[in-house]
């Protein structure tokens, strides 16, 4: 049993030699960081379209209040005349 031409026992020698160089402890925090740094994403791309959705209506708010002054000031013109 292999994955793609590497088996088991290679896998497990170049994890053992991994443990060796780096120790557990240190490992076990590059694997902690990696976790939150996973979980930040996850949240970050789940978050997205909320504030996707709020930017778009704010662009929307601030198009109709655009787009209703000029109405305003044609409105004050012709009650000048």
């Amino acid at each position: 049993m292999g994955f793609g031409g590497i088996s088991v026992w290679q896998l497990v020698i170049v994890l053992g030699i991994i443990v060796l160089l780096f120790g557990t402890k240190k490992l076990r925090n590059i694997g902690g960081d990696l976790g939150s740094a996973v979980k930040g994403f996850k949240k970050a791309i789940k978050e997205e379209p909320e504030d996707a959705k709020k930017i778009e209506q704010q662009e929307q708010d601030a198009s109709f209040t655009e787009e209703s002054k000029p109405a305003a000031k044609q409105e004050q013109s012709t009650d000048q005349k």
